[in-house]
């Protein structure tokens, strides 16, 4: 391996892709979108754990009915990991 893909290799963002598409999505859903992070926290072992933060007000649409829109964020996400070769889990902080 040549020294330029092992630099790559150790100084990348993991999950850059998921975090961004978790965060953009998320904020096309939220009534306060400057109070959506997302911060990434240790995972848990081979998967990378994104936890999504929003303001107290928009948890419930977050979360939607029955979770369903909770569940299409984290499927979103997981789907755009694949760009990254990595495996993600989405927290929503409450």
């Amino acid at each position: 391996m040549s020294q330029e893909g092992e630099i790559d290799r150790y100084n990348r963002v993991p999950a850059a892709t998921a975090k961004a598409v978790l965060e953009y999505v998320a904020r096309q859903v939220v009534e306060q979108p400057d109070a959506v992070s997302v911060n990434e926290t240790g995972g848990d072992g081979h998967a990378v754990r994104l936890q999504l933060v929003v303001a107290p007000d928009d948890v419930g649409r977050v979360i939607g009915r029955r979770g369903r829109t909770a569940q299409a964020l984290r499927a979103l996400t997981r789907a755009a990991a694949v760009k990254d070769s990595e495996e993600v889990v989405v927290d929503i902080a409450d």
